[in-house]
């Protein structure tokens, strides 16, 4: 018999009838009704505004390894994924706040959440602010920050005129932020590139401070350098950023295994770090897991024996049966984890790509066929044995 929940929608709909649902309590309902009517962030102002910011960011316990924002990638079953394996926090796909307004469908789809998927940015896109209030009332009782995306580089934010393009319209960037910041009760956060020049990224940081941002996520490349492999993230750039606002700082870029994530945190002074599309192919980067890229000759790294990508993929199809998502996510993840192990049996890679309706029957079955190819690469950790010799 299926089980009842109730959607963003305050929907009764049944699971076997939906692909995607959060459950609710009826005591959430009651915090909905009641944060609708008490929106006290709009009498906070300039130190008070301050002290509240950091104030949350203990309340959360500091979290420093966080899971980035990826359209199609950061859902809640990869989220929990990360979680196991020490990511302390993490971000939603960016969110059409448009869309997610209008469109039921869209919001089940796209939003789902858990008790343990906390902390939890939800973030959105935008160019409106009174369309980006009403999204993110929705969301408010689930999360810890509304995070708006100014970072996003790609051509279709460009066509959509949001993410980093608003860098262009820094006035519409400062209604954005002032909007949720003086009508929500959770604090706002605000993810950005920076710019060219400097002094227009310490300005640009100032400004969205002074809107009302509570934490401020820095992507240390500007809009056209958008290939990670391709161009450095600028850490000094980040470093100024914290030296110059008064908020939480969380840096993003570079970060490939955990030495990165921790010479991160020591060069740019930053509160925390953000990994993208490492964490892609190795959920497990923030426990102190590397891929063979990272780790294959590397000092004082040995193979683990036990964990690999495919038993990461395991865990990963174990979430999504229990919190389901479109098939094409779950292929997604399926080519990043597999990639290299694909590269060695490409012929179990063209039955993938030929099978058209996935089954997670399918997917364990060809988890074995690898294995029983004797298809194996290692994830490798720290060798305690010899850094105590």
């Amino acid at each position: 018999m299926a089980t009842k929940t109730i959607n963003l929608n305050n929907e009764v709909i049944e699971d076997d009838d939906c692909l995607c649902s959060i459950p609710l309590e009826q005591k959430d309902l009651e915090e909905t009704q009641y944060l609708t009517m008490n929106r006290p962030n709009a009498y906070l102002k300039g130190e008070s505004r301050i002290e509240r910011a950091w104030s949350h960011w203990k309340k959360l316990g500091e979290p420093k390894f966080i899971v980035a924002p990826m359209v199609d990638n950061s859902e809640l079953p990869f989220r929990l994924l990360c979680r196991k394996y020490g990511a302390d926090a993490a971000y939603t796909p960016m969110l059409h706040s448009r869309l997610f307004t209008e469109d039921g469908k869209y919001r089940s789809m796209e939003f789902t959440t858990c008790k343990e998927d906390r902390p939890l940015f939800v973030q959105f896109c935008a160019n409106n602010p009174e369309t980006l209030l009403e999204a993110a009332r929705k969301v408010e009782p689930y999360c810890d920050y509304v995070d708006i995306n100014f970072g996003c580089p790609q051509r279709i934010a460009k066509r959509g005129n949001y993410g980093a393009f608003l860098m262009d319209n820094l006035s519409l960037v400062k209604s954005l932020v002032e909007k949720l910041a003086n009508n929500l009760t959770v604090p706002v956060s605000c993810k950005i590139r920076i710019f060219p020049n400097l002094q227009d990224t310490l300005s640009y940081a100032k400004m969205l401070e002074d809107a009302g941002c509570s934490l401020l996520a820095v992507h240390g490349r500007t809009r056209d350098e958008k290939d990670g492999k391709k161009f450095r993230a600028n850490w000094e750039a980040i470093k100024a950023v914290r030296n110059v606002v008064r908020i939480p700082v969380l840096a993003n870029g570079n970060i490939r295994h955990i030495n990165d994530v921790h010479s991160c945190l020591e060069e740019t002074g930053a509160n925390g770090v953000l990994s993208a599309d490492p964490l892609l192919e190795n959920p497990a980067l923030f426990a102190g897991y590397r891929t063979a890229e990272w780790g294959l000759g590397s000092a004082g790294m040995k193979e683990d024996d036990k964990l690999d990508q495919a038993e990461l993929l395991i865990e990963y199809l174990r979430f999504c049966e229990r919190y389901p998502v479109p098939w094409r996510i779950i292929r997604s993840h399926v080519h990043k984890l597999l990639g290299e192990w694909f590269r060695i049996q490409p012929s179990v890679r063209e039955d993938f790509n030929k099978q058209y309706k996935l089954t997670f029957e399918f997917l364990y079955d060809l988890v074995n066929r690898l294995r029983e190819l004797g298809v194996r690469i290692p994830l490798y950790v720290k060798d305690t044995h010899e850094t105590a010799n």
